[in-house]
């Protein structure tokens, strides 16, 4: 189970501490950075690891299946898809693992682990990630394959093996290699024991957002915004549909509907050779995520990496950490720049948000009764530990016609409550930082976001949700102009190109004839016998 290690905090200057506490505030609130995005590179130890980065976590009630659960868990961001010949395996010795608190002691009752293991066929025979065109999962021609084992892990530590040797999906090799993914990534949804299923391997970025950031956050004019700057990146996706009550306290999602979920990922240290790495030592926490933006735009920089090695149960014990929810950065700096005005006071209703859950129970500013464990029949509230994880209420039933802004937009099946994949949780986490959800309205200045209202392609309509990952490079779409300007002279005009040739011909002839009159002594200086 997850153990502390080593952090290591930067030491920089003030103003530069400033300006990357600017950067990583709105990294995660108002226009994530280049760096960053919901999770994505969002702490200094784990932008060095991007295999195990957790960038995304969603938990919704499944829109065709409302008896079960959805969680997906996204990792290595930021994928180009042309990134060959290797691609962008899943890291062995590791655990990817999904968590459920469903009786509030911020404590896991429930992890669904995955480990992966690697096989190889290239060995010295080839470069290639595949030998010919991949039309199946099995294909003969997929040389190199990972396979992963789903453990379900009881609060107690008792474990069981749901599944052994499952496929995992490969990356997308392009279109030669495999003409039609879909069929691939099909193929790689397995059923888990008692009715659930399980997918991994690539998916498009379900994120969506306008990252561009450090531009003196769009020159101090909200107005330069509107770029998807995910558009066309993958992601490694871990997706995990489980029926309801076998999330639920006592198994009984009517009396205890609420569940919290976060993800976390343990590394094993990797002892180094020339040529080689071998893992070594006991398994440490190295990411975690639950609310979307949390690590970004609560925690500064020098905790970042801290935040990423505590459990749940330990937040209320990082007095630093706490004050920064009641006291956040972000309204301080949008009133700074944007002078939009930041709420005053300590804010319980954050606190309320990311963590106790919506309550009347717990005695936050929000009355309602949401998304919080308190809320469930059979919690012993003397156990109850507020802390930050993703808290769905299980028992609203999906929306058809989803709200972006979810709570915000009176859609209470949306995020806060749960996250979906369609929820812009940039613009809402803006709006309940400048105090939407305390008062109940929108605040207009920011009510347009970053206009990036919805992700560049359509999600699907059954498991995994998520979509196809995409098989062209992410700079295609500028690649034909800059082709246009692959030659120095594709540009000029022919008249231009005839009177260059003429000069260089006279340049030419003009050395030659220089080089012929200088004096003898120098021509012939080097046969000399001095």
């Amino acid at each position: 189970m997850p153990q502390p290690h080593t952090v290591r905090v930067l030491r920089r200057s003030r103003a530069t501490a400033a300006l990357l506490a600017v950067g990583a505030a709105l990294a995660g609130g108002l226009v994530p950075g280049s760096a960053t995005a919901s999770s994505h590179r969002e702490a200094p130890l784990i932008a060095a690891d991007p295999t195990v980065d957790n960038t995304d976590l969603y938990a919704f009630v499944s829109p065709d299946k409302p008896d079960t659960v959805t969680i997906v868990a996204n990792y290595f961001g930021l994928q180009e898809p042309n990134g060959g010949p290797n691609f962008y395996p899943w890291a062995e010795n590791a655990h990817y693992d999904i968590n459920i608190d469903n009786d509030g002691d911020a404590k896991p009752d429930l992890t669904y682990r995955y480990t992966f293991a690697t096989d190889d066929r290239r060995k010295n025979a080839t470069f290639l990630y595949n030998n010919g065109p991949v039309t199946s999962i099995n294909d003969e021609n997929l040389l190199f394959r990972q396979n992963y084992k789903l453990e379900l892990i009881d609060q107690r530590g008792g474990s069981k093996v749901l599944l052994r040797n499952a496929r995992s999906a490969p990356s997308n090799a392009g279109a030669a290699s495999m003409p039609d993914f879909r069929v691939i990534r099909d193929q790689a949804i397995a059923k888990v024991p008692g009715g659930g299923l399980s997918y991994a391997g690539p998916a498009e970025d379900a994120f969506f957002a306008d990252l561009r950031v450090f531009d003196l956050l769009y020159g101090g004019n909200l107005t330069e915004v509107g770029q998807d700057t995910l558009r066309g990146f993958n992601v490694n996706t871990i997706a995990l549909q489980i029926p309801t009550h076998m999330l639920a306290l006592k198994g009984d999602a009517k009396r205890n509907p609420v569940i919290g979920v976060w993800a976390d990922t343990e590394r094993q240290s990797i002892k180094l050779s020339p040529g080689q790495a071998k893992a070594d030592g006991p398994f440490v926490q190295v990411s975690r995520l639950g609310n979307p933006l949390v690590n970004e735009v609560v925690a500064p920089a020098g905790l970042k990496d801290a935040f990423n090695g505590l459990t749940p149960d330990q937040d209320g014990k990082v007095k630093a950490l706490v004050d920064r929810v009641t006291d956040p950065e972000l309204p301080k700096l949008i009133e700074q720049i944007h002078k939009i005005q930041a709420p005053a006071g300590a804010r319980a209703d954050l606190v309320e948000i990311f963590l106790t859950g919506i309550t009347t129970k717990a005695g936050g500013p929000i009355k309602a009764d949401l998304n919080s464990q308190l809320n469930n029949a059979d919690v012993m509230a003397h156990m109850f530990v507020p802390s930050e994880m993703l808290r769905l209420n299980t028992a609203i039933p999906p929306n058809a016609q989803p709200n972006r802004l979810g709570l915000l937009g009176g859609d209470q099946q949306g995020f806060p409550n749960g996250r979906r994949l369609t929820d812009d949780v940039v613009d809402i986490a803006i709006q309940a930082m400048e105090g939407a959800a305390q008062s109940g309205a929108l605040v207009q200045a920011l009510a347009t976001g970053d206009k990036v209202d919805a992700n560049d392609v359509a999600f699907e309509h059954k498991f995994p949700y998520v979509a196809v990952p995409g098989n062209a490079s992410v700079n295609s779409a500028v690649s034909t102009k800059v082709e246009t300007k692959s030659s120095v002279l594709g540009d000029l005009p022919a008249g231009a190109l005839i009177g260059g040739a003429l000069g260089a011909l006279v340049l030419l002839g003009g050395t030659v004839y220089l080089w012929r009159k200088r004096p003898s002594k120098a021509r012939h200086r080097s046969t000399r016998p001095w």
